[in-house]
């Protein structure tokens, strides 16, 4: 059997290339929409990808399920519960898909995390003829967590609903597998599908239930209560992603060639007037530096994807500024939360318009030592703090302001317009994005904290804490 994990730590997400080695014939699992890995990894060994199976409609990246269909004419397998409009093969509790004499695939129908969520066992005949090698868990299993079952209230499904079934998938199905089968999750730390995931990439049956907290939960009413609770609010692209996949669509080869045009910079301006979204791609430094007035900055150095699927529309035609060879990076990520809507990129990059200052605003940036002082005068300025309201328990400056990031656009009103206001976040990441928001709508007179409350922490300057931590992503 061969077997390999590929990671996209952007999205914290892992898919797989399953293949029987005498057959060559191979099975990609929950694959990402920028399918040329898996072709790569493929044509290396002579394996032929003749399948291609969702654990489930993934809500945080459109999958690449179509364009292997597209590229390879591979069939595709869902969980009999998953409704789709492209033909595929419903998978039931039990059924097989043989890739060859020594590797079988067994589904076992979870639902949980979603009605249609399936795990995939893989048996490696060769090693053991009747047990399990390792389980695809999706997003059923994580290491140190279960799927969130939240996510589809809007539908009418309730978290409850979904929590009973998972219980149910867990202690009926995975928890009675040997414990020496191997976890492979599609999701990572860092991931939104839930909210305690650990940074292993793989586990066993047996340390999950030794040291997940959820499967140590024995009675049920206690499992889907606290496996329900203090789920962080998901993107607004959740929803949507999760129709998608469900749906026949544009493949990503045939957008990316227009998200690659260049503009130039008095169409981009028209293109502005006109209601489109300007992402600036820099780094937040940059950015502070000199940008184009009424953009949006989401670095790609940091959550990129993630942010932009929950502060920018899908909708509204978006033009790309970026730093020189980063145009292809910056379109490809969004294509693969399923923004396509990307019309092009400023040709040039920040220097076409640097040099025409009617055009360019900047922020200051302060360092943590000044916000002290300012914040003892008779004129303080206010402070927004747009971590997320559990960072913000957990510790904070004395007075502050708290509107999470991915509430901002919506709660712009409670944002005080009467002095000076200082932004910041954990490090300065989300506070650029928020900064450049607030201008966008209008406001005046923003300031970032430089390196974010970190930077106040690394003064030992005091904060007030309201409860314990939690990890946050």
């Amino acid at each position: 059997m061969y077997f390999k994990q590929f990671f996209l730590g952007c999205l914290a997400h892992a898919s797989y290339l399953i293949a029987d080695e005498k057959s060559k014939v191979a099975a990609v699992v929950d694959p990402q929409r920028d399918i040329e890995q898996y072709l790569a990894e493929a044509d290396a060994h002579g394996f032929k990808i003749k399948h291609v199976i969702l654990t489930h409609f993934h809500a945080d990246f459109l999958a690449g399920h179509l364009e292997l269909k597209d590229k390879l004419s591979a069939t595709i397998h869902l969980g009999a519960r998953g409704k789709a409009s492209y033909e595929h093969n419903a998978c039931k509790d039990g059924d097989k898909i043989v890739l060859g004499e020594n590797v079988e695939l067994s589904i076992l129908e979870t639902p949980g995390h979603t009605p249609e969520g399936i795990c995939i066992l893989v048996f490696d005949r060769e090693k053991n003829a009747e047990q399990p090698h390792a389980v695809l868990t999706g997003d059923t299993l994580f290491v140190g967590d279960v799927g969130r079952p939240d996510l589809l209230a809007s539908v009418g499904v309730t978290a409850e609903e979904l929590a009973g079934m998972l219980y149910d998938s867990l202690h009926q199905k995975l928890m009675t597998l040997p414990d020496e089968t191997l976890v492979y999750p599609a999701h990572g730390a860092g991931s939104m599908c839930g909210k305690n995931l650990g940074k292993e990439s793989f586990s066993t049956i047996g340390q999950q239930k030794k040291f997940n907290y959820a499967l140590k939960i024995s009675d049920r009413s206690e499992f889907i209560n606290t496996v329900s609770a203090d789920q962080a609010e998901a993107p607004q692209y959740f929803g949507m992603n999760a129709e998608l996949n469900k749906q026949e669509r544009k493949m990503l080869h045939e957008h990316l060639p227009n998200a690659m045009t260049a503009i130039p910079l008095d169409e981009v301006l028209k293109l502005k007037a006109e209601g489109a979204q300007i992402l600036d791609t820099r780094s937040p430094g940059e950015f502070a530096g000199g940008h184009l007035k009424g953009s949006v900055n989401i670095g790609l150095g940091g959550n990129y994807a993630s942010w932009a699927g929950t502060v920018l529309d899908h909708q509204k035609p978006l033009v790309i500024i970026a730093n020189p060879g980063k145009e292809a990076e910056s379109a490809l990520r969004l294509g693969r939360i399923g923004y396509d809507n990307v019309v092009g990129y400023l040709a040039g990059g920040a220097p076409a318009f640097l040099f025409r200052p009617e055009l360019v605003s900047q922020f200051e940036r302060l360092s943590a030592i000044d916000l002290r002082s300012e914040l003892s005068s008779a004129d303080a300025p206010n402070v927004l703090d747009v971590r997320t309201e559990t960072e913000w328990q957990g510790k904070h400056i004395d007075g502050v302001i708290n509107i999470p990031l991915n509430q901002l656009n919506r709660r712009l009103a409670e944002v005080p317009r009467n002095k000076r206001l200082i932004v910041h976040c954990l490090g300065g990441y989300r506070s650029m994005i928020a900064a450049s928001i607030l201008e966008a709508n209008g406001f005046e007179n923003l300031t970032d904290l430089a390196g974010g409350i970190n930077a106040w922490l690394d003064e030992s300057y005091p904060v007030t804490r309201e409860k314990a931590a939690a990890t946050c992503s």
